[in-house]
C-alpha cells in the first residue's frame, strides 16, 4: 500500500478528482492546491496534482513542485481536453485523466514509482554541490578537501539537506527525517544542530545553510553563496557618493589678541603712563 498526495481544492476530493482511487488500497491525504501549502506536508510515494480546472495556475504548480524537488513522481490528473495543454515543461511524470479505471491508475502508479526507485539506485553515492562532497558509503563530508569532524546526527542533517538543495523544510520535517518517529525531543534539537554544523563549516560557508523566518532551514548552492559574498565585497569598495572627500570642520577662530604677532605689538600699560615729575 502506496502513500498518496492529493493536492486539490475540490469539495469532495476522493470521489471527484479521481473516482477509481476510491476502489485502490492506497493511503490518500488531501491538501490545498497551493505552494505554500506544501511547506507543512509530509511526503508521500506519489503526488496526484489536479489538473482538471485552470490550467495556467496547475501548471505553475507542477513547475514549482519540480523546481523545489519533492523527491517522489508527479502525477497530473486531467480531463480529455486538458490533454492538449499538458507539455513536456510541466515537470511531470505521468499523466491521468480523471476517467481512468482502477487498474489503469494502479499499473501508472507502480510504473511511476518503479521508475523513481530505478533512479535513486542508480544515483551516485556521492553529493557534490561546489566545494562541499557527502560520501554515504564512507559517512564522511569534505570541504575544499578538508574533512570535517561530523558526528552521525550533523552528518545525517546536512547530508539530508544538501540532497535537497534550496528546498525549505521546517523544524519539524527536519526532526521527522533525520531523527525519526520515535524521537521525542523538541525542534530546538534542530537549531542547536544546524548551529554546531554552521560552526564546523567555518565562517566562509557557514551560509551553505540558510535560514527561512518563521520557516525553517534549507541548503544554499555554493554558487549562490559566492555571488552574495561578491556583492558584499564590491559594495563595501565602492566609494560613498561625495567621491570619499569629507570637509573638515573649521575651528573656532581665535581672538586678535592671542596671536603671536600681535602680542609683540601690544604697548604695555605701565609704557604707557608717563613716569612721575620729580
Amino acid at each position: 500500500m502506496s502513500s498518496l498526495l492529493l493536492l486539490t481544492n475540490a469539495l469532495q476530493p476522493s470521489t471527484e478528482v479521481l473516482p477509481a482511487l476510491g476502489l485502490l488500497l492506497h493511503n490518500v491525504r488531501v491538501a490545498p492546491a497551493e505552494g505554500p501549502a506544501l511547506v507543512d506536508t509530509p511526503g508521500a510515494d506519489v503526488i496526484l496534482i489536479d489538473g482538471r480546472r485552470d490550467l495556467p495556475q496547475v501548471r505553475s504548480l507542477c513547475q514549482l513542485l519540480r523546481s523545489t524537488g519533492p523527491g517522489c513522481p508527479l502525477v497530473l490528473v486531467v480531463t480529455e481536453g486538458g490533454l492538449a495543454a499538458v507539455t513536456a515543461d510541466w515537470g511531470i511524470d505521468d499523466v491521468l485523466l480523471d476517467t481512468a479505471g482502477p487498474a489503469e491508475v494502479e499499473a501508472r502508479l507502480r510504473l511511476a514509482m518503479g521508475r523513481q526507485q530505478i533512479v535513486a539506485d542508480d544515483s551516485p553515492m556521492e553529493i557534490r554541490n561546489g566545494d562541499l562532497s557527502v560520501d554515504e558509503a564512507t559517512y564522511s563530508a569534505k570541504l575544499k578537501g578538508r574533512v570535517l569532524d561530523l558526528t552521525f546526527k550533523e552528518f545525517e542533517l546536512l547530508k539530508y539537506l544538501a540532497q535537497h538543495p534550496g528546498r525549505v523544510f521546517t523544524r519539524a520535517q527536519l526532526l521527522q527525517e533525520v531523527w525519526g518517529y520515535d524521537y521525542f525531543g523538541g525542534t530546538r534539537t534542530v537549531d542547536v544542530h544546524v548551529r554546531r554544523l554552521r560552526a564546523k563549516l567555518g565562517v566562509e560557508h557557514e551560509s551553505l545553510i540558510g535560514t527561512v523566518r518563521n520557516v525553517g532551514y534549507r541548503f544554499v548552492t555554493p554558487e549562490k553563496v559566492d555571488r552574495a559574498a561578491d556583492e558584499a565585497k564590491a559594495k563595501a569598495a565602492t566609494p560613498p557618493a561625495d567621491g570619499g572627500h569629507r570637509e573638515i570642520p573649521k575651528r573656532d577662530e581665535a581672538p586678535a589678541a592671542s596671536e603671536p604677532g600681535d602680542a609683540a605689538r601690544e604697548v604695555p600699560k605701565e609704557a604707557a603712563v608717563r613716569p612721575a615729575q620729580r
